[in-house]
């Protein structure tokens, strides 16, 4: 974590740096202009004092652990059970996805949402579902609004879009406040006390995988999950940011992603690929692999192909 002597910025010195720049509360509020969406509704001065998360010892994380626990149990009448999952040493996450395989059906959409704490009214979704005409892979193409009785719809494949945890991520980049940043493992997150709303994060992502909370995201008492990361699927609030991160809370003790688990036909690989034996070493060792917008230099860890059978049936069909 960069201090604001060094060159860097965090949310302190950011607000300070735009008092002392314009002087007096008026000149304050025109300084941050941009960030009319910003909640301050949930604002304590033991959140405001919190340091930086890559800032906080074992003693300093336990409190805020405790503060968050708190604010869960109140907020949703459950008592969650909510930890800071460390990345694994050595460990590069990676995902591939089989759109040969793929059938539309959005299990794994409705999955992510319960898995993560996502609002369900309104109901925020990380994963995109795009319907594409067969032969071409330019998302402009696509539809994610479908809506038929059956899927999959003849002359159309399906191509779920989600963060691609870039190893040069934009994203990062342009926070003011370095509230985002990739983790050791390649997973890109966002700490949602440190966030101020500005959604620069989200205008500079290619692949519009970020959601900004509008509104008080709602969830059911009864569908609340209480399995919670500090750095996930902890409940969010009104005027920050929020996106897929792969699941840590589960992938970082072993599991699978959610999305995964609940894919019907196999569609998802998930893995470390720096274990030349798990299944998405495998996959990009043995299968025509691509990325969206490569052009941009973003360098994703999300992966995309179609099996041999796909390809034969569409030479077959054509």
């Amino acid at each position: 974590m960069k201090s604001a002597e060094n060159g860097g910025m965090n949310r302190r010195s950011f607000f300070r740096a735009a008092t002392g720049a314009a002087g007096g509360m008026a000149a304050l509020v025109a300084a941050l202009s941009p960030l009319k969406s910003l909640d301050t509704s949930d604002f304590t001065v033991e959140k405001f004092l919190q340091q930086h998360y890559k800032e906080l010892d074992k003693e300093e994380m336990a409190k805020v652990l405790a503060r968050i626990t708190a604010e869960v149990e109140e907020r949703y009448k459950v008592r969650p059970d909510l930890k800071d999952v460390k990345p694994m040493d050595g460990v590069e996450f990676v995902y591939a996805l089989n759109l040969g395989a793929c059938i539309g059906c959005r299990k794994c959409v409705h999955a992510c949402v319960a898995e993560n704490n996502q609002s369900r009214d309104p109901e925020i979704q990380y994963i995109r579902v795009l319907e594409m005409p067969t032969g071409t892979i330019d998302i402009e193409k696509g539809s994610h609004n479908y809506d038929h009785p059956t899927v999959p719809k003849d002359g159309h494949f399906y191509m779920p879009i989600q963060c691609h945890q870039c190893e040069n991520p934009p994203c990062t980049k342009v926070c003011p406040v370095e509230a985002t940043w990739t983790e050791p493992d390649g997973i890109t997150v966002i700490d949602y006390d440190w966030c101020i709303g500005c959604r620069y994060c989200e205008a500079a992502c290619p692949y519009f995988a970020r959601r900004f909370n509008f509104t008080e995201p709602t969830i059911p008492k009864a569908e609340v999950n209480p399995n919670m990361s500090y750095l996930s699927n902890r409940p969010r609030h009104k005027g920050v940011m929020e996106k897929c991160h792969f699941c840590l809370h589960r992938t970082r003790n072993g599991q699978n992603p959610a999305c995964l688990e609940v894919c019907p036909v196999g569609a998802r690989k998930f893995g470390d690929i720096r274990d030349h034996k798990s299944d998405v070493s495998q996959v990009l060792k043995n299968k025509r692999v691509f990325v969206l917008k490569e052009e941009v230099g973003t360098v994703p860890r999300f992966f995309y192909y179609f099996d041999e059978d796909y390809h034969r049936s569409e030479e077959e069909g054509g």
